[in-house]
């Protein structure tokens, strides 16, 4: 695949990155999209779905002070969506609200991932915040309307509890991670940190009548000429909560085909 011209002379990228952060500022300033910025201290009372990320990983030979970098990057992305109340009709944008993470703000050089390759960069890690948010949507009817994904699988698995291929990437602004609520229910996000994880927590203000089991199919590691992959599904099946416990709604999430940074312990050659 041909390189844009962007990706080659550092002049043309600074000037393609400007161009696409003021094009997002416009749809940001639109009056046709709608998106929340209303942050609540009270809980909703009813809880959707929660999980919990670990804050630090052996990540092969990467440095551990980016990792705990993160974390302070985490908090302070954090203080700007805990509580954030999502209503009918309203768009949630991750950037619209955290904002540019910069030095004068308090962030730090953390760990990015350019092309499969861990990179240390100011405010880097906060993908990890998108990756529970996304978990979080996927196992409720909000729709996400834009979503960037790990086109590689730079270290092995470190604890995995997730299936591989269901996060978010992020990169202020124009990777952006957002969904819409187009029920009739309102919807809250909240946040809080232990001594190990980032805890994630979507609640609603009336009980849901459903809910949603998210899981991986046909998850295989594939030798390619001298290239590895790492291929599967990912499936989302809807249940009543007071039913007879089979589905009433099974879809396919997305299908992933990422390549693959180290050599796997098993594989299939094609």
């Amino acid at each position: 695949m041909r390189k844009p011209l962007s990706s080659i002379n550092p002049v043309l990228y600074f000037f393609a990155v400007k161009a696409r952060r003021f094009d997002r500022y416009i749809k940001w300033f639109s009056k046709k999209n709608k998106f929340t910025k209303f942050i609540s201290k009270d809980k909703l009372n009813y809880r959707v779905y929660k999980h919990q990320s670990v804050l630090v990983r052996k990540l092969g030979e990467s440095d551990l002070t980016l990792q705990y970098n993160k974390i302070e990057n985490l908090k302070l992305a954090v203080n700007k969506i805990n509580g954030i109340v999502i209503k009918p009709g309203e768009i949630f944008s991750f950037w619209y609200l955290v904002g540019c993470p910069t030095r004068k703000k308090g962030y730090l050089d953390g760990m990015l991932l350019s092309e499969g390759e861990a990179l240390s960069g100011l405010g880097g890690g906060l993908c990890q915040i998108a990756n529970l948010i996304h978990w979080l949507c996927l196992h409720s009817p909000l729709k996400v309307i834009e979503r960037h994904h790990h086109s590689y699988d730079p270290f092995p698995d470190q604890g995995r509890v997730v299936p591989f291929g269901s996060g978010a990437s992020v990169f202020y602004n124009y990777i952006d991670y957002q969904f819409i609520n187009e029920t009739d229910y309102t919807f809250q996000l909240l946040f809080w940190f232990d001594d190990k994880c980032i805890n994630g927590d979507l609640r609603v203000n009336i009980e849901l009548p459903y809910k949603y089991h998210v899981f991986e199919k046909n998850h295989e590691f594939v030798k390619t000429g001298d290239s590895f992959y790492r291929r599967n599904e990912l499936w989302r099946e809807k249940y009543y909560k007071k039913g007879s416990g089979d589905a009433i709604e099974t879809e396919l999430l997305q299908k992933n085909n990422a390549l693959v940074k180290y050599t796997p312990d098993e594989y299939v050659t094609e």
